[in-house]
């Protein structure tokens, strides 16, 4: 990162070529995104054996799929043969195992290889080692989550840990029961912006006051500028005139009832590097997960989360959908809107951070880290 002189109340930003350059995004492919526990899918999703997902991992494409045994599994979707894309869809269910479509090599659940053409004049091939090959995985909150690392790193320190150092107590989210939830709502943004423009805009709220009316309405201190994240364990108050956290401030739907009395009227966010925003509210969760698909294009899936009751009685959920709907809109108009500056010659040495927004400073140097620079 290039820096320049700047006054005692500011701090500089990554430059522009962080936000562009092909070269910069495939390094993040490689150190972090195929490196580190990415969230794929909503466990729930998977919910009989032969369902499955195929998700953006860095530079490949994963299979997530539920096993005959009810374990999620999870592999590279390659071929072993030629090397052809094994399924094709984005999700889908297959009844006992997936069928390469170019020459017909079948694999199991398991991932073993099952069957070929002539498989049985070739006693030599091992079906295990030509089986697919296996990612990590783990199911946390009712997400699936996998690591394409050879020796992945700790998902205690890494995911559990980081959710425990922003709300100042591990147990602290448990009182959402999130994996128990259900969504109302699932809405997919693709977004023209580096990934990176997306956390640090999720991270501050020096913009609250000047892009997002209706959320600073049922949350007023958001319009002084301090994002919720900028304080551990600090929940942003509704305001006195809201009764719950929904676009006009009536009141929302159904309570978690395990919700702790000093959660409640309050609102939390984190990010869970590099790609996962929970949002906490009393009667829901919104759960954000981004696929970095280019350096300039990010594509990102938000679950609305309620009480199975909830969503089986057919309540409305509009309301409540609708206020963070709008905050995403306005968010991501607002990435869009600075990702063409990232190229301008005004951007070459970076522009900077506001007092509010120093912590995205502490962003800036993990990515650095992580990428060796």
């Amino acid at each position: 990162m290039t820096t320049t002189s700047v006054s005692p109340s500011l701090i500089s930003t990554l430059s522009g070529e962080f936000y562009t350059d092909p070269e910069i995004f495939a390094a993040e492919q490689e150190r972090i995104f195929e490196a580190m526990w990415f969230c794929v899918a909503r466990a729930a999703d998977l919910d009989k054996p032969g369902s499955f997902r195929t998700c953006q991992v860095g530079r490949e494409s994963v299979l997530v799929s539920r096993a005959r045994d009810g374990s999620v599994k999870a592999f590279l979707n390659i071929c072993r043969h030629r090397g052809a894309r094994l399924c094709t869809q984005e999700s889908g269910e297959v009844k006992r195992a997936f069928q390469c479509p170019y020459h017909a090599w079948t694999y199991g659940l398991d991932g073993k290889l099952v069957a070929a053409p002539n498989l049985t004049s070739m006693p030599d091939v091992d079906r295990v080692e030509f089986g697919l090959v296996t990612v990590h995985v783990r199911e946390w909150l009712g997400y699936v989550w996998v690591c394409l690392a050879d020796d992945p790193p700790s998902f205690e320190e890494d995911v559990i840990g980081v959710v425990a150092e922003r709300l100042g107590d591990a147990e602290a989210i448990g009182n959402y029961g999130i994996e128990g939830l259900r969504p109302g709502r699932r809405i997919t943004y693709d977004v023209r912006a580096n990934w990176k423009l997306i956390i640090e805009n999720f991270m501050e709220c020096y913009h609250c006051a000047t892009i997002h009316p209706e959320l600073t309405e049922v949350l007023p201190e958001f319009a002084d500028g301090f994002a919720a994240q900028y304080y551990v364990g600090h929940g942003a108050e509704f305001g006195e005139e809201a009764q719950g956290f929904t676009v006009d401030g009536s009141e929302g739907l159904d309570r978690i009832p395990t919700v702790a009395e000093g959660q409640d009227r309050r609102y939390y966010a984190m990010t869970v590097r590099p790609q996962v925003f929970i949002n906490l509210v009393p009667d829901h969760v919104i759960f954000h997960r981004m696929y970095p698909m280019a350096a300039d294009r990010t594509v990102v899936e938000c679950d609305w989360l309620y009480l199975p009751r909830v969503v089986d009685s057919g309540a409305d959920v509009e309301r409540s959908v609708e206020l963070f709907h709008r905050v995403n809109q306005q968010d991501f108009d607002a990435c869009e809107r600075t990702q063409p500056g990232m190229e301008s010659r005004a951007y070459a040495k970076g522009g900077v951070l506001v007092p509010s927004e120093h912590h995205i400073g502490a962003f800036h140097a993990w990515l650095q880290a992580r990428l060796g620079a």
